[in-house]
């Protein structure tokens, strides 16, 4: 097996690590572990939808809904005195 060394982590992750580790059982290795085990299985390119798919799904979900046009919606956030600022 190999061997991985984090260098200048700071101090407030490994503590919230260590709470983490704490709260799962495990020592703060094997949280680390747990934690680099899961995002390497984590197949992200595979997950990743293009965004015309995506916008292709949504229209087709909302299709036949009543849809409420942007002006409308920002004219009455602003009367309700909301502000971006």
């Amino acid at each position: 097996m190999a061997t991985v060394n984090v260098r200048q982590l700071d101090d407030n992750v490994v503590r919230r690590l260590e709470r983490r580790a704490a709260d799962n059982n495990r020592s703060l290795e094997g949280e680390v572990r747990h934690i680099l085990e899961a995002a390497a299985e984590d197949d992200l390119p595979a997950k990743r939808t293009s965004f015309p798919a995506l916008a292709a799904r949504l229209r087709h979900e909302t299709e036949g809904r009543a849809q409420t046009p942007s002006e409308v919606l920002i004219r009455e956030d602003r009367e309700t005195g909301h502000r971006v600022v």
